[in-house]
């Protein structure tokens, strides 16, 4: 959103302004003038605060109010660039370039021709910076292989080397096992590597959709062309939120201010002008120079390029380019925690399996307990999971794209259905974007510029000819800072460059005007004080003749600033004194446009008188030597910016999402809430909305009675804790007339209270918010360059569509969930991998599964089905958007955080004197972390319910381990038992045999059984391949049968929507040939086990542990159905889930 666009509205109005007040307010805060009543400060809580609520309140909002230090830029590099063009007088800088630059009139500059353009490309390159040195192939390969779960592989592996090194016959198995586990650990990882290379390059392709943007003269007209092809000696026009596209050296300005802060620090915004003779100063600080990569906030400028690419001053400056960033995502941290928990419990077992196995069945045999020790340890490490992750983000990341949602980086996509609190703009975000003049107010009578159902019947049509009207259109059309694309082709077909109210007028104008250039030029200006956020003014001197003089002045504007310029007003063609039965009319009309959600602006005229100032007196900004007051007023024009389609259905689904949704606008609050209300933003009253119903002084009514809250930017300084606790806890929240810095400190106190945040935006005003928040989201067209660049996602598409957010909320819920599945799935098939090896040592049994079938469990079938979970589709067509975020904020969540956050203040040392906080040394944070854990509340905190969902939780280890593991567990053994009594052998002969320790080899002597009979070498060896092959087998089959487990949560794991991913069947398939090459190839069975011999009949007892496990997760949903329908958001009473109604860009046009 421009910067222009904030100050338009009135705020000096009679009725109450909708915004919150609090107690304690040391002022009124009325917004431009603040001579006006106080504000009422209304009661605002039940029971007064007590010293503990206050300390409680104020928790978790310290680290907001300490002192930010900015990072100066490099001085001494800064002082040292190789730039002088700035020094060349204006002819010098045309003859240095070759180009031919028009400084009386800018804008009338011939520019460079496309071909001489083209040549200029050839010879100097694209205008774009080398890219920062970023990581090689081969580190991100080795970063890929660093993990926890690849080292533990590389170890064990090499573990296994060292015993074949020590005793090679007994060992000899271990060639296989050791190299099969490091060649695993460097599989996995280039996998890993492979699918994030892809996922960059995709990335890649994605953000050169949108390359940055610039306007540039070609051929003498104004076109956009991308900043790469800008060339040295092109003319470029720069208005406010542009980022520089390239070193310009400016001939021509209007007010223009630069943000030079990413370059040398300066916080304050610097003004740049032309230097006819050139400046003597350092590239730095000279006033004719604007730098590539720095932000105009203020006005226009036209300049000429200088330099280009890395020629530029930050080109030059290497440090400023920096490197790749390591700040990792909520995902990542998750996943982390989950590898290391996973890596630690592996360990544990690992080595209690050894110290039980030496003891027991191996008997000092150190060699043999160690392979049996990495068993375990493989067991529990699911090597697959981070090649799993990054495809399935990288999935997501497509998909998304297909649906005009941009990711800048891939832990973006689950941010996103994470969120729980998103900020959103007004214009250009929720709204078109596209003024539109709707009534005019002159002489006390109310017009409309088109037929509207909005206005009362005694609403008159709009007459250029009626008293007033061409006075209106006077003013827009001559005091105004627009400019054309182009001036060959008739006024209806032109583009307007401008911000959306100018652009607004100049329409409305041009369609009463005969011949609006021809109007312009008889009447040229002579005299101009643009806009600022200061003055909340335009004004303008042209030379329109009248009975009286020559000179004409105009003036537009926020109302109540006009207003109070003004001592007369015209009525009828005459000029009447203003009384207070004028200021009446007036404050009704104002309201009556306001109320509809129309930004109003002011117009005011004074017709300059000849003796006072001759047609060639010269008007000075800096002297004030042009009227200032005794304007006459010539009445009030409203705009409307009407919602864009589908956004009120969007907000809507979105809050039925458990997200709510808050407008921070810089528009005045009563058009704010005018359009909070007509988009589902505002359902429910405010304070002041309840006074008007009930007919209750404002005072009067508690806070708790109402569920919204309209809250002026003004009060955001001096809100405290609990006020801030207060407006947060509201379900409807508008924040009006906000600046910059009140979006980002109203981001950074939703985020210490917890919330995920998500700011949409599309303006300069939006960047900083953009940036902090945890999700910035850009809009691509209205979109600024620098709003684009802070962002972490940014819509596409043709109308910058705000429900794109919805599908990509959808999206991320769906990937999430996916995550879950998958690991879910992966880790199930641990408990009948552990409790058989346990069983081995404890019992003892022959081993049911060896080390190496272990391995191609987890990387063979489990890894194709795991990858197919990316594409599973949402189980019901609305069961995810219609459930609370998965890290909810509410009352007790916030109690949680504050008392933690004021646990660990009342730990800070501080100060005596200053009580300010002493920061701790490296050496001591160490030694907390180290302690924390032998702490009690450390386990305090990490037990404390948060109510949030993570990754890997407690239901998922329940159902993963004690569940599914569990079911998956009983079935191998089984069959296990069933394959042996098959071959001869009943458990206590399996027993018997193991004890003995010579059985079941090809050296092994015969085994008489229960039964009496013996059983030869031969069998035992068959019968042993047979039990590890069903075994193997089993979870496999069992596993098949998970795929679909693991999805039932809202329904039964039957129906379409289960069955309804082609990838998971081809995942089973590509599974089921592994699991038949390895049990049924006699050549494998000499690494593998094994043995051909298996019957098929011994399939059907996994399946029927599979049915099992089926009819388990059916319980499962109806267990968990009534705490899922209690979770379900409720429905939002009042919620309007049809269309916004097409007014105004319709009407408009007839």
């Amino acid at each position: 959103m421009d910067p222009s666009e904030l100050p338009i509205l009135s705020e000096d109005v009679a009725s109450p302004s909708s915004h919150v007040a609090f107690p304690g307010a040391a002022e009124d805060v009325n917004e431009e003038k603040r001579t006006g009543p106080m504000r009422p400060k209304g009661v605002e809580m039940k029971r007064e605060l007590t010293k503990e609520d206050k300390e409680l309140a104020a928790a978790g909002y310290e680290h907001l109010h300490e002192d930010k230090t900015k990072k100066a830029g490099d001085g001494v590099k800064a002082q040292s660039v190789d730039i002088t063009e700035h020094r060349y007088s204006f002819n010098e800088l045309g003859d240095e370039l070759d180009t031919v630059i028009d400084v009386k009139e800018p804008e009338h500059s011939p520019g460079l021709t496309p071909e001489e353009a083209k040549v200029r490309l050839a010879r100097d390159g694209p205008n774009v910076l080398t890219p920062p040195k970023k990581k090689s192939a081969f580190r991100k390969y080795m970063d890929c292989l660093l993990t926890m779960f690849n080292i533990l592989l590389i170890i064990a592996g090499v573990l296994e080397y060292i015993l074949l090194g020590i005793d090679y016959k007994d060992n000899f198995q271990n060639t296989y096992l050791g190299g099969i586990l490091i060649a695993v650990a460097f599989l996995n990882a280039f996998i890993e590597f492979y699918q994030l290379q892809k996922s960059e390059a995709i990335l890649a392709s994605f953000l050169a959709m949108i390359p940055p943007s610039c306007r540039v003269v070609r051929n003498g007209t104004l076109t956009s062309i991308p900043a790469a092809d800008l060339v040295k000696g092109d003319v470029v026009l720069l208005r406010t939120g542009d980022k520089t596209p390239a070193d310009l050296i400016i001939f021509g300005s209007t007010d223009l201010k630069v943000d030079n802060s990413n370059l040398t620090g300066e916080s304050e915004p610097q003004e740049r002008r032309p230097v006819p003779d050139g400046s003597r100063a350092s590239a730095v600080e000279a006033a004719n120079l604007v730098f590539n990569s720095t932000l105009i906030v203020n006005g226009e400028g036209w300049g000429v390029v200088v330099r280009t690419g890395d020629h530029t001053f930050i080109g030059q400056i290497a440090a400023l380019t920096g490197g790749e960033s390591d700040n990792k995502s909520p995902l990542s941290v998750e996943i982390g925690r989950f590898v290391m928990m996973v890596s630690t419990i592996a360990i544990v077992f690992a080595v209690i399996f050894f110290v039980v196995g030496i003891t027991t069945v191996y008997k000092g045999k150190a060699s043999q307990t160690v392979t049996f020790a990495v068993s375990i340890l493989v067991a529990f490490v699911p090597e697959g999971l981070p090649s799993v992750v990054t495809l399935l983000l990288s999935i997501a990341a497509k998909r998304m794209a297909a649906q005009n949602v941009l990711v800048k980086d891939l832990q973006g996509v689950e941010t996103l259905g994470s969120l729980t609190l998103l900020a959103t703009d007004k214009t250009g975000t929720l709204t078109r974007n596209q003024m539109t003049v709707t009534n005019l107010w002159s002489g006390e009578r109310m017009s409309s510029a088109f037929q509207s159902n909005n206005d009362e019947q005694e609403t008159e049509n709009f007459s250029f000819d009626k008293p007033g009207m061409s006075e209106l259109v006077s003013n827009a059309s001559l005091n105004s800072r627009i400019k054309f694309d182009r001036t060959d082709v008739p006024f209806s077909e032109r583009m307007i460059l401008g911000d959306a109210t100018e652009t607004g007028l100049i329409r409305f104008a041009g369609r009463y005007l005969v011949d609006f250039d021809d109007y312009v030029r008889r009447n040229p200006k002579v005299f101009e004080v643009p806009f600022n956020s200061t003055n909340k003014w335009a004004l303008v001197i042209v030379n329109k003749p009248h009975t009286d003089g020559s000179l004409t002045l105009y003036i537009k504007g926020a109302p109540e600033r006009v207003l109070d310029k003004c001592s007369t007003y015209l009525k009828d063609g005459k000029v009447e004194p203003i009384t207070d039965d004028f200021k009446a009319a007036y404050d009704g009309a104002y309201n009556y446009m306001a109320s509809r959600g129309h930004r109003v602006i002011a117009c005011a005229q004074l017709l300059l008188p000849k003796d006072q100032y001759p047609a060639d007196y010269a008007f000075s900004r800096t002297d004030v030597n042009y009227p200032s007051s005794n304007y006459c007023f010539t009445g009030l024009i409203s705009l409307e910016d009407p919602p864009k389609h589908g956004v009120r259905e969007a907000i809507g689904t979105l809050r039925l999402a458990g997200i709510k949704v808050m407008m921070v606008t810089g528009d005045h609050p009563k058009t704010a809430e005018a359009i909070a209300r007509k988009i589902n933003l505002i359902l429910g009253d405010t304070r002041e909305s309840l006074s008007a119903k009930t007919g209750r002084p404002v005072e009067e009514i508690y806070e708790d009675e109402v569920s919204a809250v309209v809250v002026h930017g003004d009060d955001i300084d001096g809100l405290q804790g609990w006020q801030w606790d207060q407006i947060f806890s509201k379900q409807e929240i508008v924040f009006a007339r906000t600046s910059p810095k009140h979006k980002l400190e109203i981001v950074k106190h939703a985020q210490a209270l917890g919330h995920i945040v998500g700011v949409t935006g599309d303006g300069v005003n939006d960047s900083p918010a953009l940036k902090k928040a945890d999700l910035g989201i850009a809009m691509n067209i209205s979109g600024s360059d620098v709003s684009k660049e802070a962002a972490n996602m940014i819509l596409l598409g043709k109308n910058d569509n705000f429900a794109s957010t919805v599908k990509g909320v959808a999206e991320g819920r769906q990937i999430f969930v996916n995550l879950k599945r998958s690991i879910q799935y992966t880790i199930s098939h641990s408990t009948p991998e552990v409790i058989p090896q346990l069983l081995y040592v404890v019992v003892p049994i022959p081993l049911p599964l060896s080390a190496i079938l272990i391995l191609v469990i987890d990387l063979g079938f489990e890894l194709f089905v795991a990858l197919s979970f990316a594409w599973d589709k949402p189980e019901t067509a609305d069961g995810l958007m219609r459930m609370p975020p998965r890290k909810p904020v509410n009352d007790n969540t916030i109690t949680l955080i504050k008392k933690r956050a004021l646990r660990r203040t009342k730990t800070l040392r501080r100060d005596p004197e200053t009580q300010e906080i002493i920061r701790p040394s490296r050496w001591s944070l160490v030694w907390g972390e180290i302690r924390a854990p032998f702490t009690r509340g450390f386990w305090e905190e990490r037990m404390e319910d948060s109510e949030a969902e993570s990754l890997v939780d407690r239901k998922l280890l329940s159902y993963a381990y004690l569940e599914a593991g569990v079911i998956e567990m009983l079935g191998g053994l089984v069959a296990y038992f069933v394959v042996f009594w098959k071959a001869g052998f009943s458990p206590s002969d399996l027993r018997r045999a193991q004890d003995a320790s010579t059985y079941f080899l090809k050296s092994s002597p015969p085994f008489v059984n229960y039964q009496g009979r013996t059983i030869d070498a031969a069998s035992q060896v068959t019968a042993f391949g047979e039990a590890q092959g069903i075994v193997y087998l089993s979870v496999f089959i069992i596993q098949c049968f998970n795929v679909f487990a693991v999805k039932a949560k809202f329904k039964f794991p039957f129906g379409k929507n289960t069955v309804a991913n082609p990838y998971n069947f081809c995942g089973i398939l590509a599974g089921a040939c592994l699991g038949m090459f390895i049990v049924y190839t006699p050549p494998l069975h000499v690494v593998f086990g094994g043995s051909y011999h298996l019957s098929p009949l011994y399939w059907l007892i996994p399946v029927a542990f599979g049915c099992l496990l089926l009819g388990w997760a059916s319980v499962r949903v109806l267990l968990m159905r009534k705490g899922l329908r209690q979770a379900r958001v409720k429905d939002i009473k009042g919620l309007m889930m049809f269309p916004t109604m097409r007014t105004m860009s319709m009407r408009s046009r007839h």
